[in-house]
């Protein structure tokens, strides 16, 4: 099997569970699957509305599972192959995991045409917090600051 074909199995694996997460009704049509060393250690798909959780896209509950699969917090030597490119929360979480790589099959455009369309939020994330159309206001930033000092302060933090 050639390189490419290997690939290939894996967004075909996404892109089956993401037809069968439709049919059966669990939510939209995406999914997404976390590989390490040639070998699926955990599945996602979009279930949205079936958990009543808007957070719960694909990419989110793949990365979750795998964690919790691998006992760890970042995704450094895995792949992670999804049916969509990630809407702006995902990619947010997928930085945050930080796989090797992130293989994609759709377009945000194509997820656009079938009523998924995040431009909006795209274009909100330029914008001044205080000019956003979700309104906004920072309070008692000053005694925020606490936190951040007891994390600076420990010396047995966790890096992230």
């Amino acid at each position: 099997m050639s390189d490419n074909e290997h690939l290939e199995q894996f967004m075909r694996r996404a892109i089956r569970l993401a037809t069968e997460n439709v049919e059966a009704g669990c939510g939209g049509p995406f999914a997404a699957v976390v590989v390490q060393n040639g070998r699926i250690v955990a599945e996602g798909t979009n279930t949205v509305t079936s958990s009543c959780d808007p957070t719960a896209h694909a990419e989110i509950n793949a990365i979750r599972s795998a964690c919790r699969e691998l006992g760890v917090f970042q995704l450094s030597d895995c792949d992670l192959y999804t049916t969509c490119e990630p809407c702006p929360m995902c990619l947010g979480a997928l930085y945050w995991a930080r796989p090797r790589r992130v293989y994609y099959a759709a377009t945000r455009d194509d997820a656009a045409a079938v009523g998924f369309d995040d431009a909006y939020i795209y274009n909100e994330l330029g914008n001044d917090p205080h000019k956003r159309a979700l309104p906004m206001q920072q309070l008692l930033r000053a005694e925020a600051q606490e936190s951040f000092r007891a994390w600076d302060a420990k010396q047995d933090r966790v890096e992230y």
